[in-house]
């Protein structure tokens, strides 16, 4: 079956840094382009950051651009997000996300980022 494991979250104080990790399983890892998202508590889920199915092509929110860098390793089927600079505005739960089409896009469980102090 399908299964998208993060992995990589936790506590951190402002700028330092987290790498989360999203080991895919259970369909064509490389037909799918990768997001991460992420929901803080009383807010809507928001787009993070997106990857093409070759990682030729990458989009960042606007508030995390130049500190956090989406990548992907089609042959350990497995997105990364690195985050560097956190502020306590990116603590989040941080989903990934498999994105093949509207109709057609798996959720891993999520993983919580706290920035604090």
């Amino acid at each position: 079956q399908v299964q998208l494991v993060e992995s990589g979250g936790g506590l951190v104080q402002p700028g330092g840094s987290l790498r989360l990790s999203c080991a895919a399983s259970g369909f064509i890892f490389s037909n799918y382009a990768m997001r991460w998202y992420r929901q803080a508590p009383g807010k809507e889920r928001e787009l993070v950051a997106h990857i093409s199915q070759s990682g030729g092509f990458t989009k960042y929110l606007d508030s995390v651009k130049g500190r956090f860098t989406i990548s992907r390793d089609n042959a350990k089927n497995t997105v990364y997000l690195q985050m560097n600079s956190l502020k306590p505005e990116d603590t989040a739960v941080y989903y990934c996300n498999a994105y093949h089409s509207v109709l057609t896009n798996y959720w891993g469980q999520g993983t919580q980022v706290t920035v604090s102090s």
